[in-house]
């Protein structure tokens, strides 16, 4: 029974089985009696995307959108997310509509902020009427709180994060893959055609003028090598020792002449003011807090190379094919590695990261994943990445 669920963290686990069994008791035999919906893709006319949280997931959630937009030419695809993480899909050609919610068991927030958030979401949902909606996290809170709660005719997500008989199609999960195929899979089974799998940051205009107007203003040329580094990142267990950044950058400077920028939100500034003061500063400058989301996606389409712990910078160079180089340690690169050709994931060969929720570290030496990653690794991964574009 166990081994369907998708669930690392126990307490989570063992509420969600909880849930489940409530559910199918007293819950489950009234959808019974509707009978199983089998799609009928004729009338669908409205249909619902939901990727509510986390930047690097809703980028990863991405692909998904072109093969819809094939598939139903003449519907009106609304995607659901966060306020912070709509920035990421504006301007995407095979979206029609953005509707922004910050979930309550993703980002907390007062009572009477999170009923009347709630309330208003739903009502907007409802309203609409949708034909389709599709929960691309398989999280038993997106599908009763969001899918549930739409009363969409037909109700499509995994059954592995629990909720499966709060569905009208379950999506059968077979076994731990990259969240990018974990997303396609659902189309898949719909009998989508797949192409081209790869995530899309559409950018106007204004972001590339902008990102030329940063590297003018601090001398960068086009013929420069220019290489940018993230060293902070949502979750701490993920970060890399600033040492080990500062030793990279060093040698990236001394053997390819290359320039640096340091990105990040404004509480990464006491990181990247760790590095800068350790590296040549007229050759390097930090930009963190100073750039959105969409203008830090320009500024990363522009970097000859990209280096990061696990992070939605890390996707955004993906998405804009920049060659990056990924630094795991807790997190599973094999779920939430770059996806793309010019890729490199450095990272060690530590049992426990297979079921550690990233958010406490259980090892016998803390941090030991990332502890054991040495500048050595970092350099050759940037090395053959520099080299094998370049060619």
């Amino acid at each position: 029974m166990l081994k369907r669920y998708k669930i690392i963290n126990k307490k989570k686990l063992v509420c969600v089985i909880l849930i489940d069994a409530i559910g199918f008791l007293f819950i489950r035999p009234f959808l019974f009696l509707r009978g199983k919906r089998r799609i009928n893709k004729d009338r669908i006319k409205k249909i619902l995307v939901v990727r509510l949280a986390y930047i690097g997931d809703v980028i990863m959630t991405l692909p998904v959108l072109r093969p819809i937009r094939d598939e139903f030419p003449r519907a009106k695809i609304y995607f659901l997310t966060g306020e912070k993480e709509a920035k990421i899909i504006e301007g995407n050609p095979y979206i029609d509509h953005i509707i922004t919610y910050d979930a309550f068991w993703f980002y907390p927030a007062g009572i009477k902020e999170t009923v009347r958030g709630y309330l208003n979401m739903v009502k907007r949902i409802k309203g609409e009427g949708f034909d389709m909606a599709i929960d691309f996290r398989g999280d038993i809170r997106n599908i009763l709180f969001v899918l549930f709660a739409s009363r969409a005719y037909y109700r499509i997500s995994y059954g592995s994060g629990g909720g499966g008989y709060l569905l009208t199609y379950v999506i059968p999960f077979d076994k731990i893959k990259h969240k990018i195929s974990y997303h396609l899979d659902i189309l898949r089974s719909l009998d989508i055609k797949i192409n081209e799998p790869m995530p899309e940051i559409h950018l106007s205009r204004a972001e590339e003028v902008f990102r030329n107007r940063i590297f003018g203003s601090n001398g960068i040329k086009d013929s420069d090598m220019v290489i940018g580094v993230h060293p902070g990142g949502r979750k701490l267990l993920k970060r890399w020792d600033p040492e080990g950044y500062i030793n990279v950058l060093e040698r990236l400077m001394k053997d390819f002449s290359a320039k640096i920028i340091i990105t990040g939100s404004s509480e990464d500034e006491g990181v990247a003011g760790a590095i800068l003061s350790r590296i040549d500063k007229n050759r390097a400058i930090s930009l963190c807090g100073k750039t959105g989301l969409k203008e830090l996606s320009s500024l990363i389409k522009g970097f000859r190379l990209f280096i990061t712990g696990d992070s939605a910078p890390m996707h955004i160079a993906s998405a804009t094919g920049t060659p990056v180089v990924a630094i795991f340690g807790p997190s599973k690169s094999r779920e939430t590695g770059p996806y793309g050709r010019f890729c490199r994931v450095v990272e060690k060969d530590f049992p426990c990261r297979f079921d550690c929720d990233e958010d406490v570290c259980k090892n016998r030496i803390h941090h030991g994943c990332m502890k054991a990653i040495t500048p050595d690794d970092v350099y050759t991964a940037a090395r053959e990445l520099i080299e094998g574009s370049s060619n």
